[in-house]
């Protein structure tokens, strides 16, 4: 016995819901719908973070270094991010990822950009803080701890300063 074959259409809009019209099919179609974009929302959700996230923590300037002899090396000028006092700046290279902060007329200071946490690197700095996107973690421009859920400080660089370059002992 053969069967003659039914073409299926596949409707490319989504039919407004109507109680009264709808069959037992269509309703389900709709339930699972709604459910997966309720799904899909809760997951969109998730990579955000933690509740404990950074809100609006304004992003760190990049500016570039050269590598010499185990050293990273800084140029400052009157356009560089790190120009004036109070000011920070991240910089990735091959070498790593560092935060550098103007911490004084002549005196910097250099840490990890990597967190202690769960090892997010970090890009937010407000307040003479830097703020971790994952979680929240905080760090004064030394590299301590101001808030967890990190509960180790950043790892220091020494840090010299003199005829406008910053010099990082790696």
């Amino acid at each position: 016995m053969l069967h003659a074959a039914r073409a299926v259409t596949i409707p490319t809009t989504i039919p407004a819901f109507n109680p009264e019209q709808t069959t037992r099919r269509e309703f389900c179609a709709h339930v699972c719908q709604a459910l997966s974009l309720a799904a899909v929302a809760a997951i969109a959700q998730g990579c955000g973070g933690s509740p404990t996230s950074p809100s609006g923590a304004p992003s760190i300037p990049s500016t570039s270094a050269s590598i010499v002899g185990g050293t990273l090396q800084i140029a400052v000028d009157a356009s560089s991010p790190l120009a004036s006092v109070g000011s920070a700046a991240i910089v990735d290279n091959s070498a790593g990822k560092f935060l550098v902060a103007h911490t004084g007329t002549d005196t910097f200071v250099t840490v990890t950009a990597i967190c202690t946490h769960e090892g997010c690197t970090i890009t937010g700095y407000t307040d003479q803080t830097y703020v971790c996107p994952c979680h929240g973690s905080r760090f004064n421009t030394n590299g301590g701890v101001v808030s967890g859920p990190a509960s180790r400080s950043l790892r220091t660089y020494a840090t010299a300063f003199a005829n406008s370059m910053v010099t990082v002992t790696l």
